[in-house]
């Protein structure tokens, strides 16, 4: 059987299955947050992100946190969908369009909003969650 590809759905699915997780709104676009902050969020149309055929800002941008740039040059080198703009220089999230989620399975989106959560999750609360 083949693994399910990831749809749009399946973030706020992930997320909020997570402790702790509250979807909050910014700018009008959902965003997820354990303790006040955010791990993975929905951007606004900006001028970093512009799509290549169209030359129009990209509406449908999902920023994710990641642990640090060895796990951020891993996503974006890969296979996947992941990219990143100049204005991510030196931080630690990844991007990925709604448009591209198919490229990914669910279990692929699962890890990578779970990592993001852990990377701005209390330390008890990973231990507690993971089991360690």
């Amino acid at each position: 059987m083949a693994a399910r590809k990831a749809r749009l759905s399946d973030i706020a699915e992930i997320a909020l299955a997570l402790p702790e997780v509250v979807e909050e709104e910014n700018g009008g676009r959902p965003a997820y947050v354990v303790r006040k902050k955010s791990f993975l969020h929905f951007r606004e149309p900006r001028p970093d992100a512009v799509d290549a055929q169209t030359g129009e800002r990209m509406q449908d941008v999902i920023m994710v946190r990641v642990a640090d740039q060895n796990d951020k040059e891993a996503l974006v080198d890969g296979d996947g969908p992941w990219f990143t703009t100049p204005h991510f220089d030196g931080y630690n999230a990844v991007l990925v369009r709604e448009q591209d989620l198919g490229r990914l399975t669910r279990a692929e989106l699962a890890e990578v909003i779970t990592d993001a959560w852990a990377t701005r999750a209390p330390a008890k609360l990973v231990t507690e969650y993971f089991g360690a």
